[in-house]
């Protein structure tokens, strides 16, 4: 990933924690410069009103590609902030992103809509000299699981959740970013557009072809596991969710983790899901889901959910978000913290301990030393 982008993010209505994440994944975790974000809904708010009062989310939102054209330095690209449900591009966002491209600017886009196989947007970028970055697109390698085992020395832990978008990449990031202060080799694993847009590599797993999600899951291990020692790899979705169930269990079986962090919501009693008016799907109770994903898990190799991670962000007073970690933690008996919120040194420390001690994780080195002998 380069380093001297100068962005305004698109996120017109949508703009938050939960369609908005993207934008707000890149704002809190990216390397690029952020100029603006355009919301006309919200425009003239800041991100520091969600993101806190520090000078790197002093960010004005804005109500049109021109008004966010006028702050100096120009931007040199437009980043699509939202992931809505199916990833399709808003036909009324057509207009902006022409213009975004007729003005120089590169677009950058984690949606399913392809925007570089679109003849209008490839026609005008081909004309203005500006690139059409599709972090969805699939990769030419298509290969099917081998079966591959971790190299010795190596924890592999995967983030899962009991829904959608409550922040199971935030969790590994901040996670990554407490083994590195301790002094850990360690690499996150996008999987997903907007770790992809965060850290510059990886592959957003559900748009690759059923046939081959394992695989690839493979030789992104792989290559986590070049980059450091401890990897934490991007959860996605649910693994009882009745649309993205397919996802999770895809990175389940193909990581094949030797942990895993179940992230959970305080306060989410069933899945964002309502396509069908009345039809509710209710969130297991915590320690119902954690044998189910042991045991899923376990069809194809060992893991053990040693730690809850919880997104607090609903609950506004700091002491009663403590209280429900601590209630969190005696209903599953696991450490369980906040990472996000109250930083991840504490949880990390527990994972990390846990994780060396699993029987799986100590035969594999036990292993890998006899076979070197």
């Amino acid at each position: 990933m380069t380093h001297d982008r100068r962005l305004v993010i698109l996120a017109e209505g949508n703009f938050g924690y939960h369609h908005g994440k993207t934008a707000m994944g890149v704002i809190r975790f990216g390397q690029d410069k952020v100029l603006a974000v355009i919301d006309s809904t919200q425009a003239g708010r800041n991100v520091r009103e969600w993101l806190g009062d520090t000078g790197r989310y002093d960010i004005p939102i804005v109500a049109s590609l021109s008004d966010a054209l006028g702050f100096l330095p120009r931007a040199n690209g437009l980043l699509i902030g939202i992931a809505p449900t199916g990833g399709k591009l808003p036909d009324e966002w057509r207009t902006v992103i022409l213009a975004a491209i007729r003005s120089g600017l590169d677009i950058h886009s984690g949606l399913h809509t392809l925007l570089s196989d679109d003849p209008e947007f490839a026609d005008a970028a081909r004309s203005a000299g500006v690139r059409l970055i599709d972090y969805r697109r699939a990769p030419d390698r298509m290969e099917t699981s081998v079966g591959r085992l971790h190299e010795p020395g190596k924890r592999v832990i995967l983030t899962v959740g009991t829904d959608c978008a409550i922040g199971k990449m935030s969790v590994a990031l901040e996670l990554r970013r407490a083994a590195v202060e301790s002094g850990r080799s360690a690499a996150f694993v996008p999987t997903g557009q907007t770790g992809m847009m965060i850290e510059g590599w990886g592959v957003a797993v559900d748009r690759v072809v059923s046939d081959f999600v394992q695989g690839t899951c493979e030789w992104l291990s792989e290559e986590g596991e070049r980059r450091g020692d401890w990897v934490l790899v991007e959860g996605q979705g649910s693994l009882d969710h009745p649309a993205y169930s397919s996802v999770t269990l895809g990175l389940i079986h193909g990581f094949t983790p030797q942990s895993m962090v179940l992230v959970h919501m305080p306060g989410l009693d069933e899945h964002d899901w309502d396509h069908v008016p009345g039809r509710r799907f209710p969130l297991q109770p915590l320690p119902d889901f954690i044998r189910v994903h042991e045991e899923v898990a376990g069809l194809v190799a060992p893991s053990k959910v040693v730690a809850v991670a919880l997104n607090t962000s609903r609950i506004t007073d700091e002491d009663a978000a403590r209280r429900v970690i601590a209630s969190v933690a005696a209903e599953t008996g696991l450490p369980t913290d906040d990472p996000v919120r109250f930083g991840g040194g504490a949880l990390w420390a527990s994972i990390a301990a846990a994780t060396d001690a699993l029987p799986w994780v100590v035969a594999n080195d036990a292993r890998h030393e006899v076979s070197a002998a």
